[in-house]
């Protein structure tokens, strides 16, 4: 979380991302492709290696990329149309390469071309759930057989646009602070809007089944998830849907809102999407439930189509440490959205992490759930 310089609006607080680019690619790859198919094959290339698989061994038919996205061609758009600006907005200067830089499928294309895989890729668009989306695609797809290995999540380049900053100052909803590290404060009473950042996370997934016979280190088992739709607004959210969607996910994973050990909650630090959240949770979990709240973005602000995907490995490590990570940058709690054992500033052990609930909604009221399981031989 720093300072980050954008095109027509100064510095501005933002989430960046230190990776070697070219760890996984040549220059020319690179400067061919996007920033964010960048992040999609570095974070690919970790996911495969860490999983111990050998793509020389396998078939890569069977092998699928499903990314979720808020959006995408947005940075490469604005970076030609300033490019042309400085030639009295000739086009003759417009990049030959826009076009595959802006396709859709871009993040997940330029993984099928770094990896040699050529099995079924494509990106998901569901604002800022396409993190949780892209798992949810991934595990439909290995469930229907159509693919035997699945590198599923979520990626997003969006602090290089300038739009996104300029569009969320308008609503009110940029987050501003002295101390970048402290500006994304969820349910904090002094909050006053989203700090934009740039990530991506990729899990390789498989059936159970494939992963112990080979001998895998299992993270977690994915046991319930849901999505719908709140079909009320363009942005504000709705708290029964929200509700309703949550509760889709207990009964696919066949679960009480008192078995989930940890819930990272979506809350974007905006004024509305917190309140009406926190009256989700509220409806569901109630004033007695075993279940500790906390929320990501408060460390590394909110990475949109990453943003699903990327929290929830933030809180994996729970299964085997126990530690519930807080909610930090909480230092006058809004009782708007009071929660009950919502960790605060300092981390909790917890005596057991049997399961953990992932909330990311995005706009235009799509909501999606995921809950995972700790793996046990």
């Amino acid at each position: 979380m720093q300072q980050f310089e954008t095109r027509y609006m100064g510095k501005v607080h933002a989430g960046v991302c230190d990776f070697d680019e070219l760890r996984y690619q040549k220059k020319k790859e690179r400067r061919r492709g996007t920033r964010v198919g960048s992040v999609a094959i570095y974070c690919s290339q970790e996911a495969i290696a860490d999983a111990g698989i050998d793509l020389e061994a396998i078939d890569r038919s069977k092998v699928g990329i499903y990314l979720g996205v808020t959006e995408h061609g947005n940075v490469e758009t604005e970076n030609e149309v300033y490019n042309i600006s400085q030639y009295n907005y000739d086009t003759k200067f417009w990049s030959h390469h826009h076009n595959p830089r802006t396709v859709s499928n871009n993040p997940a294309g330029e993984v099928t071309l770094n990896m040699k895989i050529t099995g079924p890729h494509y990106t998901i668009g569901a604002a800022c759930a396409a993190g949780n989306m892209g798992i949810i695609q991934g595990l439909q797809m290995l469930r229907l057989g159509e693919v035997d290995l699945a590198l599923a999540g979520g990626v997003s380049e969006s602090i290089h646009t300038f739009g996104i900053f300029a569009s969320f100052k308008s609503e009110g909803a940029l987050a501003e602070h002295e101390d970048p590290t402290k500006a994304s404060r969820p349910f904090d009473k002094n909050r006053n809007g989203i700090v934009c950042s740039e990530g991506g996370a990729v899990y390789t997934l498989e059936r159970l089944s494939d992963a112990q016979k080979r001998g895998a280190k299992i993270y977690g088992e994915i046991v319930g998830y849901a999505t719908n739709s709140d079909a009320i607004d363009f942005i504000l959210p709705d708290p029964g849907r929200q509700a309703q969607c949550i509760r889709l996910a207990l009964d696919k994973a066949r679960l009480k809102p008192g078995d989930i050990d940890i819930l990272n909650c979506h809350a974007t630090a905006t004024q509305m999407g917190d309140i009406q959240e926190a009256k989700a949770l509220r409806e569901v979990f109630g004033d007695n439930s075993k279940t500790r709240i906390n929320n990501t973005k408060s460390f590394i602000g909110h990475t949109m189509g990453a943003a699903g995907a990327l929290e929830l490995s933030g809180n994996l490590p729970a299964f085997d440490d126990l530690m519930v990570h807080p909610t930090i940058n909480l230092d006058n709690l809004d009782p708007e959205c009071a929660l009950n054992h919502l960790v605060a500033n300092k981390p909790e052990k917890l005596p057991s992490v049997d399961y953990i609930m992932n909330n990311s909604f995005g706009m235009f009221g799509i909501n999606s759930v995921l809950i995972v399981k700790r793996y046990s031989a």
